[in-house]
């Protein structure tokens, strides 16, 4: 049986998606941030799920701005489907397991897209978190409200240069939107130098054992100086003290990847991401 999620449904979600957390983050941090409704309110989204008894077996959610989210080892034409059906909305991208990703790509007939990534995924459990020598806590913090038009012009340049969004009227929207939700949530940071900001990093998934990395991003000018890798392990160090375990995230760049390799990251998997 298919069907769409309603509130009364979390438990049974959560006792689906926990033993895959790698490749859920977005899905569980989500359901609990934006419930289980869907309004067309950010965080929010229509779940389909396939049910065996009274146990889900797959899962699809498709969100607000989008994107759809799988995690469907088996039935996944039916819930994925059943998710862009109940929304109304236009597919804007896919997200979740690499190999499900490539199969709603061509179930739903994708064949271009901006963004087509098989990303690599890491984990790092929090207790083997190097922080880097030259890592200063009184040089991470979260940002100022007047420093929010900087961070979004930054996201602009982040979202062009990983392909997540094109030159256009909805560029700076979308950054605007994605920095704000952020501030609001208390879930990004800074860190400067010398006074100035040098580089960003957030949580783009949050639980209360787990966060997921994502957003990082260091001007041109002042990379290779370290910068980012200081800023995820500050904020992982600030979040191990607030009781979590564990951290993961996925990236496409190999400099990326060793710079997370530097502070204990390491490859478990992979992770798909499609743009239409």
């Amino acid at each position: 049986m298919v069907r769409i999620l309603r509130h009364g449904d979390e438990r049974a979600l959560e006792a689906f998606l926990a033993p895959r957390s790698q490749t859920s983050m977005f899905l569980r941090s989500n359901a609990r941030r934006g419930g289980l409704e869907d309004h067309g309110e950010p965080l929010q989204a229509t779940y389909a799920a396939a049910f065996r008894e009274d146990a889900i077996v797959a899962v699809a959610a498709h969100c607000w701005n989008g994107i759809l989210l799988v995690q469907a080892p088996e039935q996944l034409e039916q819930v994925a489907r059943a998710a862009v059906r109940g929304s109304g909305r236009a597919l804007a991208g896919i997200t979740g397991p690499a190999d499900q990703v490539r199969a709603a790509r061509d179930l739903f007939g994708v064949r271009r897209a901006s963004v087509d990534d098989v990303d690599a995924l890491f984990s790092l459990d929090l207790d083997a978190l190097r922080v880097p020598p030259g890592f200063s806590r009184t040089s991470l913090r979260r940002p100022r409200d007047a420093e929010l038009p900087a961070l979004i012009a930054w996201r602009e340049q982040y979202l062009l240069e990983t392909g997540l969004a094109a030159p256009g009227p909805s560029l700076h929207e979308d950054a605007k939107t994605s920095i704000e939700q952020l501030h609001a949530l208390g879930d990004h940071w800074v860190l400067e130098e010398g006074g100035t900001p040098v580089s960003y990093t957030a949580f783009n998934a949050r639980l209360p054992d787990i966060v997921q990395i994502g957003g990082v991003w260091t001007p041109p000018p002042l990379r290779g100086r370290g910068h980012a890798r200081c800023a995820v392990a500050g904020s992982l160090l600030e979040a191990r003290e607030a009781g979590v375990t564990r951290a993961i995230l996925f990236t496409s760049s190999g400099q990326a990847a060793r710079a997370y390799e530097a502070i204990g990251f390491v490859r478990t998997g992979e992770y798909g991401l499609l743009i239409v």
